[in-house]
């Protein structure tokens, strides 16, 4: 998992989880947010469409963050006008700052079962008090040829209980066609 194997997954178009914009579940728990100046982070963010929308809807505190290059180069092109420093080129695990939000697509997902609990308290540093975790998860049988490795409702709630108050952890009724019934729609409010 490391920037290398990342980059060349773009190399390869081996990019299945790449959905070519915002995923609707996303996008409707988004528009939902009146705070437009919440700090967000979108680890993982690959091209990502998320932060793209989010920025053009007026939230200007978005950081996305991608161990790989390649797709942050993509997004750089794609969006000239968002702010170089906002773009977190770097592991997720070594990010020190501090948020209001954080968004999750399919990054979660394509972290091995063994980094799942580091993750979680990851996320609980990165938040500020109150702040929320939200976004989808895969709800298919764990495999272990991922990514994505999938996951169940309650092997999830074991990794996010300790930190979190479960708000929402409930099947995507929105999710795109090729996906519906196989993603969690969540909202975690950190401790």
């Amino acid at each position: 998992m490391t920037k290398d194997y990342w980059n060349d997954r773009y190399i390869n178009n081996q990019t299945g989880w790449d959905l070519g914009a915002v995923s609707p579940p996303i996008m409707e728990f988004t528009d939902g947010i009146e705070d437009r100046d919440l700090k967000i982070l979108i680890p993982g963010a690959g091209n990502a469409y998320e932060a793209e929308y989010l920025f053009k809807s007026g939230f200007k505190n978005v950081f996305l963050c991608d161990i790989a290059e390649i797709p942050l180069n993509s997004f750089s092109r794609r969006n000239p006008e968002f702010p170089g420093q906002q773009m977190l080129h770097q592991d997720f695990f070594e990010i020190e700052n501090s948020f209001d939000l954080i968004l999750e697509q399919t990054f979660f997902c394509a972290l091995p079962v063994s980094k799942r609990n580091a993750y979680a308290h990851k996320t609980s540093e990165l938040l500020s008090p109150g702040g929320i975790l939200a976004g989808l998860l895969f709800d298919f049988e764990l495999k272990e040829d991922g990514p994505p490795y999938g996951g169940s409702r309650e092997e999830y709630l074991t990794y996010f209980r300790p930190y979190y108050h479960i708000e929402i952890l409930e099947k995507a009724y929105n999710s795109i066609k090729p996906r519906l019934g196989n993603e969690l729609f969540f909202k975690f409010r950190k401790k």
